[in-house]
């Protein structure tokens, strides 16, 4: 997976939480104090690995999400820090250390509210930037030794832990593209490579144009997007499939898998917030998918 100069003009990381049995946090976000004190803490961290991370402005979103809400088309997630980065104060003062958290009531704006319905994973992530005339150079560094080196102090893992009211297991900083990596591995170890090859597609070159059409996996289109994702019936899902199979309960029991898988695949790609449309194909073509 490349790292391109261009994105250098930001730097976009994760402090990634590994949770103990999986145990969703009791609370969505740090306190706006507590959010202030551990970006500060991370600044000093990185700063350890990078120098010129000290010369960078450094904005850390400590609201918690599920990995699939941090990769999305466009990086929403980063991109709402970067927003609250330009309408924070004290701009022209030199580089800053700035945490985002709740509010005094332990209120969040809705640009920071995770989405509820993701929240049974046992790994979340707090978005943070790197912004400045030095950004290139700490981002270059970040990008070659956080995956290795980037585990969390102890004084930060314990704010997190009790900022957020979470049994946590381990603590470290990612880049977007160590999450990327992460999570490909996490899908290639089910079985669903041919799925991630077309995420990857869509997230990272997302004016292209991508057609999985690899029996007996589903047989979808990414394009504009967009995926489409072809309905087929039982005929036209045997004749490419199982053209030659006569057994009427292997096929029966087959065509239901598939049709969960391609569940699957939906439920997968909405969650990284790509739009589903499913298609009647009748003819099992891919040209149905145009």
């Amino acid at each position: 997976m490349s790292f391109t100069a261009p994105e250098l003009a930001v730097f976009r990381g994760f402090i990634a939480i590994e949770l103990r049995d999986g145990e969703l946090p009791e609370r969505a976000a740090l306190s706006a104090a507590s959010a202030g004190e551990v970006a500060a803490l991370l600044g000093r961290d990185l700063a350890k690995l990078a120098a010129d991370v000290m010369a960078c402005d450094l904005a850390l979103m400590a609201a918690h999400f599920d990995p699939a809400e941090a990769l999305r088309p466009a990086w929403p997630l980063h991109q709402r820090v970067l927003e609250l980065l330009q309408r924070a104060p004290g701009q022209a003062q030199g580089p800053r250390a700035i945490g985002f958290g709740a509010d005094a009531q332990g209120q969040l704006p809705p640009p920071m509210q995770a989405d509820a319905s993701l929240a049974g994973g046992g790994l979340r992530v707090m978005p943070f930037v790197l912004r400045g005339d030095a950004v290139g150079t700490a981002g270059e560094v970040l990008e070659d030794l956080l995956f290795d080196r980037g585990m969390a102090e102890a004084d930060i893992a314990l704010a997190l832990q009790d900022g957020l009211g979470a049994r946590v297991e381990h603590i470290r900083y990612l880049s977007l593209h160590d999450l990327l990596a992460m999570i490909a591995m996490q899908y290639q170890n089910v079985g669903m490579d041919a799925l991630w090859s077309l995420l990857d597609a869509a997230l990272l070159e997302p004016d292209t144009e991508f057609l999985l059409d690899a029996p007996p996996e589903p047989l979808v289109r990414y394009a504009s997007g967009e995926i489409r994702i072809a309905l087929l019936d039982p005929a036209a899902w045997q004749q490419r499939n199982a053209p030659d199979d006569t057994d009427r309960d292997r096929l029966e029991r087959g065509f239901a898998g598939f049709q969960m898988r391609q569940r699957q695949y939906a439920a997968v790609l909405q969650a990284h917030g790509l739009p589903v449309n499913f298609v009647h194909c009748a003819d099992g073509n891919a040209a149905c998918l145009r």
